[in-house]
């Protein structure tokens, strides 16, 4: 998704003359015109909701608003339609103040298809609704310094990550109102000359590794894994034989499943990198696949309990609970590969940082570094995948290179 978004840039919205629309993405247009008409402004085309009727709304002359103030704008109309209301319609009527919550809930809404992943949205919804819930009723024009800090002082020493995150996602907030006309002057969450004269600084933080299954109890645990028949428990091991990134697989699709291939593309949009991984799927995770196939009810390879929605983000973090899995992440399972194929194998380095999606070499290197090595990394994921298998409990550290 994010492939279709931001498409134009300042200078060729400066210099390109041919009439014609050009994209920028999710309803935002450059219309160029010629004749007695001619000119050069933003437009945004939408459908209307009930009859389905394609609208364009004028959001100014490209003379006068740049390339940055009409994606604001057209994210302001995002937020109206996502509310269900007709921006066109709405443009007649004089503005009223909006409360914090309203405009929280507005860039959300907005900015939600930019977003990567589910687990982004749901972290920015929750964070703006129970850690700024004093500032959701009040006036975005009559929040004040002091507002802000109400808000963050509780939480700034104790979780401090959090709390910095709030921070950035209020002050980006009433950026919004300020470019909307709601209030002026300078934003009392903004940072650097700011909250960092009245706040403490905050303790360091310190990055550990996610807590993992020890390597001995691995195969015992996927044996007690594959005893549970729920949609989560099947996403969990197919995680784990995939090395995949737990979101990437909530969020599987069909369409980028190739059984005859025995392929798993994810798109760059669903990457942490932004890159398309392929992951060659062993023959255990290809029968995960053909079980899921006897249920489908939707585009996801494993369904929640909502139609035509995916596994919650923390399913397989449940799945742990109820296992009674304690001091385990699902994130930890991604370094028990790393861990066997560095150690308990002789498969080549880049192949299992492939396997990760890992980012191998400096910039240079990754432009000349064009393949995948996905043929290469098949016997490894198979390896990988017999070694899960009860039966080879006594053979830990002897794994085929």
């Amino acid at each position: 998704m994010s492939r279709h978004v931001n498409r134009l840039t300042a200078r060729k919205v400066a210099t390109v003359t041919e009439a014609g629309l050009y994209a920028d993405g999710h309803g935002l247009y450059l219309r160029i015109s010629k004749g007695k008409s001619s000119g050069r402004r933003w437009v945004f085309i939408y459908r209307r909701r009930g009859d389905g009727k394609r609208c364009e709304m004028g959001l100014g002359s490209s003379a006068s608003v740049s390339l940055a103030r009409a994606r604001e704008k057209a994210a302001e109309v995002r937020a109206l339609l996502a509310e269900g209301k007709d921006p066109a319609l709405l443009k007649q009527q004089p503005l009223s103040q909006p409360t914090f919550g309203d405009l929280a809930d507005r860039y959300v809404a907005a900015m939600a298809s930019s977003w990567r992943n589910a687990k982004h949205r749901e972290q920015w919804a929750m964070t703006l609704k129970v850690y700024a819930a004093p500032l959701r009723p009040k006036r975005v024009d009559e929040i004040t310094t002091a507002d802000v800090v109400g808000v963050l002082q509780p939480i700034w020493q104790a979780k401090s990550e959090t709390a910095s995150r709030l921070r950035g996602r209020i002050e980006k907030v009433l950026d919004l109102a300020k470019a909307q006309g709601f209030r002026s002057g300078e934003n009392p969450a903004a940072w650097r000359g700011h909250l960092e004269l009245i706040l403490p600084k905050r303790p360091r933080l310190t990055r550990g590794h996610h807590a993992r299954l020890p390597m001995e109890e691995l195969v015992t645990f996927v044996h007690r894994l594959r005893e549970r028949r729920s949609v989560a428990a099947r996403c969990l091991e197919f995680t784990i034989l995939t090395a995949a990134r737990s979101g990437e697989a909530i969020n599987a699709r069909w369409q980028e499943i190739d059984l005859d291939a025995r392929v798993w593309t994810i798109p760059a949009q669903r990457m942490k990198a932004g890159r398309e991984h392929r992951i060659p799927l062993s023959e255990n995770a290809v029968q995960i696949l053909k079980d899921m196939r006897c249920i489908q009810n939707s585009e996801f390879v494993f369904p929640g309990q909502r139609l035509g929605r995916p596994l919650s983000s923390m399913a397989l973090s449940m799945v742990l609970r109820r296992m009674n899995a304690v001091n385990v992440t699902v994130h930890g399972f991604r370094s028990c590969f790393r861990d066997w194929a560095g150690n308990c194998t002789s498969f080549p380095r880049e192949l299992a940082e492939h396997a990760l999606a890992h980012v191998i070499g400096d910039k240079a290197e990754q432009a000349y570094r064009r393949d995948d090595a996905l043929e290469r990394r098949r016997p490894m994921m198979e390896a990988w995948s017999e070694l899960c298998r009860p039966r080879h409990a006594a053979t830990l550290n002897s794994a085929a290179a």
